[in-house]
């Protein structure tokens, strides 16, 4: 049986709470990892030399400054794939830390990079509950991500291998615009703190913010659609219309808790590059990663702005 939701709070203050800036030329020029082949085998090792390799031009792929989003780990000579894209990422700060998410829980660690070395050491993380097969990538992740690990790029992936011969493999991925992107939201807010969603709920709420400024997704039962004005890094919601499907259990109370963050007026937003997060005034609200939602909207019933007088038929609704 799944663990009751808890609440997560970073234990120290190591996690940024605003977008990220571009480097500068300099600043991303003193924060490269020399990037080259290694013995002439074309693997794109990260080492002095120039490198013929695939992937091994030493200015294509900076280290620090780019999120690296997780494909995959090889433990024990087993690989198991990300199960939430884009999810569990990292991303090397230039001043000897690292930030990102392993999955589920966001994390800050020690992290210093040398030529081909990077060294990761004490590690905060947030506490929240997390559903299978997630926990258990992200249990491995973290037990992965730890001391000395050797860098590589090849082939536009940066590999992380530790002296036990596992590896973690990452890619590159652009930052996600506030428009055109389907937000999935997979916690919630509250003073500053994160819970995950209720049983059962993961990968079922999301928004996509079209550039005319309209909103459709889903509340984890219903569908929605409305308004938005972004002015100022605040969201303003129109009008909500939404399906009107009888929801109850968890679905019923995270639609609950989203309704509550959407209708109450103007919120605060911030994008950590594929990370959306969305703040009432009471300090409620929740976040959302950039990507595809694991359930499609329904696009069957019509939409209301009022709920039904009586629970409807599946027939209608």
């Amino acid at each position: 049986m799944r663990p009751e939701p808890v609440r997560a709070q970073l234990r120290h203050s190591g996690m940024p709470n605003t977008k990220k800036q571009p480097l500068t030329a300099a600043a991303a020029l003193a924060a490269l990892l020399v990037l080259t082949g290694c013995g002439g085998s074309g693997a794109g090792d990260m080492g002095a030399g120039t490198g013929t390799g695939p992937g091994s031009d030493p200015a294509a792929v900076p280290v620090t400054g780019v999120h690296w989003t997780v494909d995959s780990l090889t433990v024990d000579g087993e690989r198991t794939a990300a199960p939430a894209p884009t999810a569990a990422y990292v991303e090397f700060t230039g001043n000897n830390q690292a930030k990102g998410n392993f999955g589920c829980n966001h994390f800050t660690a020690a992290a210093t990079v040398e030529g081909e070395t990077v060294t990761v050491g004490t590690v905060s993380m947030t506490e929240m509950a997390c559903d299978e097969p997630v926990q258990s990538f992200e249990d491995t992740f973290r037990k992965t991500f730890t001391g000395e690990l050797r860098a590589r790029l090849a082939d536009e992936r940066l590999t992380l291998t530790n002296a036990a011969g596992d590896r973690i493999t990452l890619r590159e991925e652009a930052e996600a615009p506030l428009t055109g992107t389907t937000w999935t939201v997979d916690s919630l807010i509250a003073m500053d703190a994160a819970s995950s969603l209720p049983e059962g709920t993961a990968g079922t709420a999301h928004l996509t913010i079209a550039a005319d400024g309209s909103v459709r997704g889903n509340l984890g039962c219903n569908s929605f659609t409305s308004t938005v004005t972004d002015k100022d890094g605040t969201l303003t919601f129109g009008r909500i219309a939404t399906t009107r499907r009888l929801c109850t259990g968890p679905a019923g109370e995270l639609e609950q808790r989203l309704l509550r963050t959407l209708r109450g007026g103007t919120v605060t937003y911030r994008i950590d590059h594929r990370t959306l997060t969305l703040t009432a005034p009471d300090g409620t609200g929740f976040a959302a990663r950039a990507g595809r939602p694991d359930t499609a909207p329904s696009t069957t019933a019509p939409f209301t702005t009022a709920p039904p007088a009586t629970p409807p038929s599946d027939t209608a609704r």
